[in-house]
């Protein structure tokens, strides 16, 4: 058999194993707040981010990625040699899969991007030495360790600090949400159209300026408001004299908003990341036709195949995250779970305009942190919160470490 047919047939079978382990990782993560907190059963999730997430890969999904993720490798570095590229490519996707398998069995939320960033660098020292390396590129991306969790944290303390002493902890709790909803909705929606207008459509080049997005946003943002108000009322009725009763009805407003908000992110997510499991099977595609180019076509099909390795990567093993997220950090409720994901979206809108590399992973397990947080230090589980740290470390020097051995070992195969 020809070594062409074969490193194809190895880059597919570990392009699809990449995308079920993103489905199992990177997805559950949007949908995690929002079974944690009962606002959605694991089937339900499950079925609601398939629909989100593949509609956001096949309607607005990246048509081309590129193949050095980030522009961390420099392809002249590493000699031109198609065939090198595509073992090393290869090579990438296969440590980046091991490593989520790895992390997603032991439970720890991870980011796929840094995963193949880590097996790129690994494969970047090995194949072109130290200066084939943008090591600039890589500092921002360490950078992005720090402030995604501050960042959504920070955003998730004090929403839901707002939510609790406005609406839950008042005598009137259905009142002030009648009263507070409305104000809400307005940068609630105007978030998410804006989440949509950055990150969601980016793929197809309609990079609108600021005031434009801004805009459109506001706009969205006044209409959701104004049409939530009849529907407020309905949901808020007096019809109990019991206050636990009131808080109750409060929190089940709280689990539509959350629900709503984990379908945007959902959506985001499909539209940029879902390439992220096909890009590198693209890119060895293209390499062993001989083009080596930056950037690489990839075909709706192509993304199809993604596309359903993450929703059954999802449906299969998303569990084990979903539990992370939703019950094992802090305990959640559709108020709790909204704040987290809503810090999130935000954290990530304004990561995406002003250009900081912001890992969607860490920004939500940050944010759930800092709900957490609001209700004391004892509310969150520090052991989990450790390990998952630790393995957000670990993520780059190992998958470097793994695709660094499988190319070499490769590389002799070439030879």
């Amino acid at each position: 058999m020809e070594p062409t047919t074969i490193v194809l047939a190895l880059a597919a079978v570990a392009g699809l194993y990449m995308a079920w382990n993103i489905g199992a990782n990177d997805v559950a993560n949007a949908m995690g707040t929002s079974v944690g907190s009962g606002a959605l059963t694991i089937r339900r999730a499950i079925i609601v981010a398939a629909i989100f997430e593949f509609g956001g890969a096949m309607l607005v999904g990246g048509t081309v990625t590129q193949t050095i993720r980030k522009g961390i490798v420099d392809l002249d570095a590493l000699g031109g040699d198609p065939m090198v590229i595509a073992v090393g490519m290869t090579c990438c996707l296969l440590a980046a899969a091991l490593w989520l398998n790895i992390a997603t069995y032991a439970g720890w939320p991870v980011s796929t991007t840094h995963s193949i960033v880590g097996a790129v660098v690994g494969f970047g020292l090995v194949g072109g030495g130290f200066n084939a390396v943008n090591w600039a590129v890589m500092g921002k991306i360490a950078a992005s360790w720090v402030v995604s969790p501050l960042l959504g944290g920070l955003l998730g303390y004090l929403g839901f600090v707002f939510i609790k002493r406005r609406i839950l902890n008042v005598d009137r709790p259905l009142l002030a949400l009648r009263g507070w909803g409305p104000i809400m909705i307005f940068p609630i929606f105007s978030i998410l159209a804006l989440s949509v207008l950055f990150k969601g459509l980016k793929p197809l080049k309609l990079d609108l300026a600021l005031g434009p997005s801004l805009g459109i946003a506001a706009a969205v943002g006044l209409l959701a408001s104004f049409a939530s108000v009849p529907l407020l009322r309905r949901a808020t009725k007096l019809a109990s004299q019991d206050r636990a009763d009131r808080t109750h009805r409060a929190e089940r407003v709280f689990l539509v908003l959350q629900v709503l908000t984990a379908c945007f992110v959902a959506f985001a997510h499909g539209s940029n990341d879902v390439a992220n499991a096909v890009g590198p099977m693209a890119a060895v595609y293209g390499a062993t036709s001989g083009d080596l180019a930056a950037k690489v076509a990839v075909p709706h099909r192509v993304l199809l195949i993604g596309a359903v390795g993450i929703v059954i990567g999802l449906a299969t093993y998303g569990y084990k995250i979903m539990a992370t997220i939703g019950k094992k950090i802090t305990e959640l409720t559709p108020s709790r779970g909204f704040a987290a994901e809503f810090g999130a979206a935000t954290t990530i809108v304004m990561a995406s305009k002003l250009g900081l590399p912001v890992s969607t992973t860490h920004t939500l397990v940050g944010a759930v942190i800092g709900v957490g947080f609001a209700r004391g230090i004892g509310a969150i589980n520090m052991k989990v919160v450790t390990g998952i740290v630790a393995s957000w470390f670990i993520t780059v020097p190992f998958t470097a470490l793994l695709a660094a051995g499988l190319f070499v070992i490769g590389r002799l195969w070439l030879n």
